[in-house]
């Protein structure tokens, strides 16, 4: 412990001494100079950005049918103006002192500076790719950091001063730059990981040869791996011994698996559903009330969406283990059912000619499969029909097909001088003396 503490020691006054050296530089005249033109372009360049964002502002408002991802660009620019205007000015003075002066001294420090906005500018830009905020300001910090010191020449004192940085538990030994590195090497093989799946996603999504189960499943499988490799190689590629995490994991597992068991029974009923293709995006299923199409598989629920714009987020386990109608799983044809009554005095003959002929004037309504109307019972006021019919597009309702085809009967009764009947009684008064008394 004490040589290590020792080296420590060490490590921090070859910092200090490298760092007073460089300070020491700064007092020379020339590089005094140097100094006040960039603390000039500096200010310049804050007051240039914010200008130029406010008539940048009022340009992005009138900007209408862009893609979003030319807006986002727009936003990420128009953020970063006062540092792209320090850049640009910082390289325009590199220019005119190499014009002014032939000695590389007289603009060493310009250049120093100019490089490193350089350094910043590309960092905070590449960085929009990491969609986690926090990541992304780790990675912003940490690569920002480390372009600053490499530039200075720092690099090899600091990380030697960080590395000492360090506490030990028995033989493993976590210091501040493996900390840092884990952060920065993790959000960078992340933010690779979500480009990955995502391209990858897009294609795998778009291949009509693989059902559509199929291409979700495959797109869930290639998420997890993905970052789950970025993630454990992360952590093995600064030094993280992963066989204590193994261990770790497996005891954290057994305790999950108690406390979390719907959580796990979705997941795997998730898994289920899509290897077996009992429902796929763009069924349409009737659960209990529930009747809509499915929009989404998700990893724990379903997400359904009705005909009144209700999305509905079911458990995968209750689609495994309740009575689920697929009304498109085999095929998209559907068959309605209506039911309708005529009077006694209507020939039941034409009736049921008139209902098909009726069926068939509605446009959703299929020629190619045949449509049938029955009698079903003599009812107390008339006679009852069913008609059936078939239609191949039941995401697009069916409250609306039905209403269709009952204006279509309307009007074909109508023509064809067919009554629906309604319910009527006669009352019969038994004995007229003791009704009249009685009033």
């Amino acid at each position: 412990m004490d040589a290590e503490f020792q080296s420590w020691i060490q490590s921090f006054t070859t910092l200090w001494a490298a760092l007073s050296q460089f300070l020491t530089t700064l007092t020379y005249p020339s590089r005094l100079a140097q100094i006040g033109v960039v603390v000039v372009v500096v200010a310049f360049a804050w007051l240039l950005g914010k200008r130029s964002a406010r008539r940048m502002d009022g340009w992005m408002r009138e900007l209408e049918g862009r893609p979003k991802w030319q807006l986002r660009t727009l936003v990420v620019l128009r953020r970063r103006l006062p540092l792209i205007w320090m850049v640009a000015l910082l390289w325009v003075a590199v220019a005119v002192f190499a014009a002014l002066y032939q000695f590389p001294s007289r603009r060493y420090l310009i250049v120093l500076a100019a490089t490193i906005a350089t350094a910043w500018l590309g960092i905070r830009l590449a960085a929009q790719l990491v969609r986690n905020r926090f990541l992304r300001q780790v990675v912003i910090w940490g690569l920002s950091a480390w372009a600053t010191l490499y530039y200075l020449g720092f690099l090899d004192e600091t990380v030697a001063f960080l590395d000492g940085l360090a506490i030990e538990f028995g033989e493993f030994r976590l210091s501040l730059l493996g900390i840092i590195k884990a952060l920065i090497v993790t959000g960078v093989l992340l933010t690779m990981a979500r480009i990955v799946s995502t391209s990858s996603a897009v294609r795998i999504r778009k291949n009509e040869d693989i059902s559509p189960t199929m291409r979700e499943l495959s797109v869930k499988v290639m998420q997890v791996v993905l970052y789950g490799a970025a993630f454990f190689i992360g952590l093995k590629a600064v030094g993280f011994d992963l066989t204590g995490l193994a261990v770790l994991s497996g005891a954290i597992g057994v305790g999950l698996g108690f406390g979390l068991q719907k959580v796990v029974s979705n997941l795997v009923s998730g898994v289920i559903i899509l290897l077996d293709k009992s429902i796929k995006p763009g069924d349409v299923i009737s659960l209990g009330e529930t009747f809509g199409w499915i929009e989404a598989l998700g990893a724990r629920y379903v997400s359904v969406v009705t005909r009144d714009g209700k999305e509905y987020l079911i458990p995968n386990e209750d689609l495994i283990t309740g009575q689920v109608v697929n009304w498109s799983h085999s095929n998209e044809f559907v068959r309605v059912d209506l039911f309708f009554g005529c009077a006694y005095m209507d020939d039941p003959h034409l009736v049921r000619k008139v209902a098909v002929e009726a069926a068939y004037k509605v446009d959703r309504v299929l020629r190619s499969h045949p449509a049938v109307c029955h009698i079903t019972g003599f009812g107390d006021s008339s006679v009852d029909y069913i008609l059936r019919f078939w239609i191949r597009d039941p995401v697009e309702g069916l409250t609306n097909v039905k209403g269709n085809v009952y204006l279509s009967l309307w009007d074909a009764f109508r023509e064809n001088n067919i009554s629906i009947p309604f319910p009527q009684r006669e009352v019969r008064v038994l004995n007229e003396k003791l009704a009249i008394q009685t009033e």
